[in-house]
């Protein structure tokens, strides 16, 4: 219970590695703000906290428009009066190659995962730095380390999340406010259990532990980052990918 009655707000949470963070985070005892566009799928997360005995609330929010991540901020204030952890999860991908590319698939990503990230940092930041505490832990990609064929738009929205953790933690650590990127490589999700088995032997090639990582894998590290154990460390981008960055 490292987390016990701590403020959590997990963005992109209605599904995959989102709900598992918020599901892992309240596990840990922390009271969880779900965020996402999906009421359905977001309601049944807030259900399975409450059945853990947390509190938590769903925020429909659209991080890409600076309005609605600056409503998702002061709703989790409004509930709780504060918020101790900010987790960044909210993505999209709109793949393809970059001579075929439109406009509309480049900017939504970069939307999205990029301005999405900073709009939240940008309104919760007060918060943190008024009460001079704060964990913001944004989800990369080893895309953005590393490239990959056919998502130049996610790889470069991740590579900013990598930077702009950088620059952000080195704004903030005066503030006592530690932030950090979890970069996950191949994990088990929807997307990946469609994949052709060709393309799953490929991907076995190149990671070293030869499997693909779980949600829970990334959740875990997440909530590490989110406990008082990570109370020296800012400014870092943590690999969950098997090996495959080394």
């Amino acid at each position: 219970m490292e987390l016990k009655d701590k403020i959590a707000i997990v963005t992109g949470s209605a599904r995959g590695i989102g709900r598992m963070i918020a599901l892992e985070l309240a596990s840990a005892g922390a009271h969880v703000v779900i965020s996402d566009v999906l009421e359905e799928d977001s309601q049944k997360v807030v259900q399975e906290i409450k059945n853990m005995g947390r509190e938590s609330i769903w925020v429909k929010a659209d991080v890409s428009k600076n309005t609605e991540a600056a409503h998702l901020i002061q709703s989790a204030l409004d509930k709780f009066t504060r918020i101790d952890i900010l987790v960044n999860n909210a993505g999209i991908t709109r793949d393809n190659l970059l001579i075929r590319m439109s406009e509309t698939e480049w900017d939504s990503v970069i939307a999205v995962n990029l301005k999405g990230t900073f709009n939240c940092i940008q309104a919760a930041t007060k918060s943190f730095m008024k009460q001079r505490s704060g964990k913001i832990i944004n989800i990369a990609s080893v895309v953005g380390l590393i490239g990959n064929a056919g998502q130049a738009n996610y790889a470069a929205s991740k590579a900013g999340i990598i930077g702009l953790t950088k620059a952000v933690a080195k704004e903030l650590a005066s503030r006592n406010i530690c932030v950090n990127a979890v970069a996950p490589g191949f994990i088990q999700t929807a997307m990946t259990d469609n994949l052709p088995d060709k393309a799953k032997e490929a991907l076995m090639n190149v990671i070293p532990l030869a499997r693909l990582g779980q949600p829970e894998d990334v959740a875990r590290v997440v909530r590490f980052l989110s406990s008082d154990a990570t109370n020296y460390i800012t400014g870092q981008v943590i690999h969950v990918d098997g090996g495959m960055v080394m």
